[in-house]
């Protein structure tokens, strides 16, 4: 797309814009720099590199598309890739299982830090800083059941697990100079009906209350739900009542996992209430489709509605956005660059919107006027405006990404 077009089709958008009060550039440089932390699992199907096994443990990917990464060197060199295609700010999300455990076996109770130096040291050679997860999934000692297992010795192994991703978590915010972002999901539940529910929620209670005990200043712990697991779907323990409550009461940071409530749910409306009783929120942006799962974030309502609610609590700064989809069925980096690019431009939609005037409505009780604004906004040139980004930050403009993602197949991936 030639440059010139870009700037003019900007510059009418911009004058749109600013007759409903709304500053293009300043939109543009909130964008640019809003960190997004891609993760690290939509490169290789959420394999990891400690065992090389299929998933287990509630979740699956589905597909086999060629080309996904086999080691750490191609995973490396795809995620570069995925950063030539976007502008912006980016963070990058490993699970404990991507360490470098150069062929030995480490079990997830002895991991430590030197197992990520690598990790480390290539995240600031590009630009990047970190964020980190335990990993209770894909381990012979995962079963139904792990930090509220009522098997002690398999509850002390998950709990000395999570312990050590903490501290590694700390070392990787220390040396990046910025909190890491630790994440604690596990998948416990169980298939059929229980008449124990009560039991397992002290036992994750009591597990998590044991964790969070130490204190790490380079680090910042948060907490996800799940609404259910493969091989779990009768009952969760850490549902979302458990988890709201939790981190309500122990000012610990939740995780708002997109794909983890029904597709009819409005998560967006959970920003409000949870903002209240919570320091910060972590955005697992993703897509349910009917079920518990983890499609690729598209442009669509609820992501939408997710990041104009965050604009419209003026919560920017008090949430942490993150992606988390894993789709085997099409071209990974393709699968990358669409999730990014829906987040983008559902942010920027949130940043464009004629928030001053849609208020000033509200507050003069001109309901008329507020829904026929809300209206017209949808059609306004946000489409001028984030190919303009694209273009200043030289990255591809349009739809040019999917040539080069094809080439980078061609190239790369089908060698595999």
């Amino acid at each position: 797309m030639k440059t010139e077009l870009i700037e003019k089709a900007y510059a009418i958008a911009k004058e749109r814009y600013a007759a409903i009060g709304v500053d293009t550039d300043r939109a543009l440089e909130i964008l640019k720099h809003t960190p997004i932390s891609l993760h690290c699992w939509q490169a290789d199907d959420v394999t990891g590199f400690e065992r090389g096994e299929a998933l287990s443990g509630g979740i699956q990917a589905t597909g086999n598309y060629p080309g996904k990464a086999r080691n750490i060197d191609e995973l490396r060199q795809d995620i570069v890739k995925v950063k030539s295609l976007i502008g912006g700010t980016y963070r990058f999300n490993l699970h404990e299982t991507y360490g470098e455990f150069g062929g030995k076996q480490v079990d997830r109770n002895e991991v430590e830090t030197k197992y990520f130096q690598g990790w480390i040291d290539w995240a600031k050679s590009i630009g990047m800083k970190l964020d980190f997860n335990s990993t209770s999934f894909s381990h012979p000692k995962s079963g139904y059941l792990s930090l509220s297992n009522p098997d002690k010795s398999i509850r002390d192994f998950w709990i000395e697990h999570t312990k050590r991703c903490r501290r590694i978590a700390n070392d990787m915010g220390k040396a990046q100079n910025d909190p890491c972002i630790m994440n604690i999901w596990v998948h416990d539940g169980l298939k059929d009906i229980t008449v124990e529910r009560l039991r397992y929620r002290k036992l994750l209670k009591a597990s998590l209350d044991e964790i969070l005990t130490e204190n790490l200043p380079d680090m910042k712990t948060c907490l996800e739900a799940k609404l259910f697991g493969i091989g779990m779907e009768s009952y969760t323990v850490g549902s979302h009542d458990f988890y709201a409550g939790y981190c309500s009461k122990n000012n610990v940071m939740y995780t708002l996992d997109t794909g983890h409530y029904e597709p009819t749910e409005n998560v967006s409306d959970m920003i409000s209430s949870l903002l209240l009783y919570v320091p910060e929120l972590m955005l697992h942006v993703s897509r349910p489709v009917h079920w518990d799962s983890d499609h690729v974030t598209i442009m669509n309502d609820q992501t939408l509605d997710l990041f104009k609610e965050l604009v419209r609590a003026d919560a920017l700064n008090r949430a942490h956005i993150g992606l988390d989809y894993f789709d085997a069925s099409i071209n990974r980096i393709g699968a990358y660059v669409i999730g990014i690019r829906a987040t983008q431009k559902s942010l920027l939609a949130a940043l464009l919107e004629p928030l001053d005037m849609l208020r000033q409505y509200e507050d003069d009780d001109k309901g008329f006027e507020r829904l026929a604004l809300l209206e017209e906004a949808k059609t306004l040139p946000i489409g001028a405006v984030y190919d303009y980004f694209n273009m200043t930050n030289n990255v591809p403009v349009g739809e040019d990404f999917i040539a080069d993602v094809e080439r980078y197949e061609v190239d790369v991936l089908s060698k595999r």
